[in-house]
């Protein structure tokens, strides 16, 4: 099991993002200042239209702040050019949607193998499918998988490219109740084998039993932080 230290992965002060609509400004991001931790599994809670997407996207450099800074082990990706960012994005961060983005026409395997062709220090496709239960299906096609079985190949395409941190959003919401368990333990799993910081974002506030820390937005700004001294399995997670 991988052991956490109080090392800061991302540092986050003053981060704001305002969109503009026609000549109406909406801010997503008010005035966010928060420290992650390296090996921390957090969860960030959050109503729909809280911030919590706008956050992660920030963190994944998928989306710029518009004012305030977002260190990356000490380095502003906030400054990073587009070469830079999608060089950070490739070997720093792994990405899990609510939606699988499975390509249809490739096995499991062949879908994680994609991932280790854009990293240098790739994991193994097969172990990666292993690490998330599923080295049986891995010559199987994402129409022959289930929901949940699909979200698990997902998240060992994202795991392949051994990627600092995992940024996940709404990972369950397409899934049923027990499936949503079953990926909620694979991503412990991930956590806890690998060392791999996981950062999840998730309206459903029962998530936050099984985090390091649980971080709760509303209306753009950081309402509170709390760390869980014995986080739950998912298994004894109730929603």
């Amino acid at each position: 099991m991988a052991v956490r230290d109080n090392t800061l992965l991302f540092e986050i002060t003053g981060l704001k993002k305002v969109y503009m609509v026609g000549e109406v400004s909406v801010p997503a991001l008010r005035q966010i200042d928060l420290g992650l931790v390296e090996g921390e599994f957090v969860v960030i809670l959050g109503p729909s239209g809280s911030g919590k997407s706008t956050l992660l996207n920030i963190l994944g450099g998928i989306d710029t702040p518009t004012d305030g800074s977002v260190l990356f082990r000490g380095e502003s990706i906030s400054e990073y050019s587009e070469r830079r960012l999608t060089l950070y994005r490739r070997r720093h961060v792994g990405f899990v949607f609510q939606f699988y983005n499975l390509i249809p026409n490739l096995t499991a395997q062949e879908n994680v193998e994609m991932a280790t062709e854009i990293s240098p220090n790739p994991m193994d496709a097969a172990e990666c499918l292993a690490l998330v239960g599923l080295e049986e299906r891995r010559a199987h096609f994402p129409s022959q998988l289930s929901g949940g079985e699909q979200q698990r190949v997902a998240i060992a395409r994202a795991v392949a490219k051994r990627p600092d941190v995992l940024l996940c959003d709404e990972p369950t919401g397409a899934l049923d109740y027990a499936t949503g368990k079953i990926v909620l333990d694979v991503l412990r799993g991930v956590n806890e084998k690998t060392g791999t910081s996981v950062i999840t974002i998730t309206h459903n506030a029962a998530i936050g039993g099984m985090a390091h820390r649980v971080v709760r937005l509303m209306d753009g700004q950081v309402r509170d932080v709390r760390e869980n001294a014995h986080p739950l399995s998912p298994a004894d997670l109730e929603w």
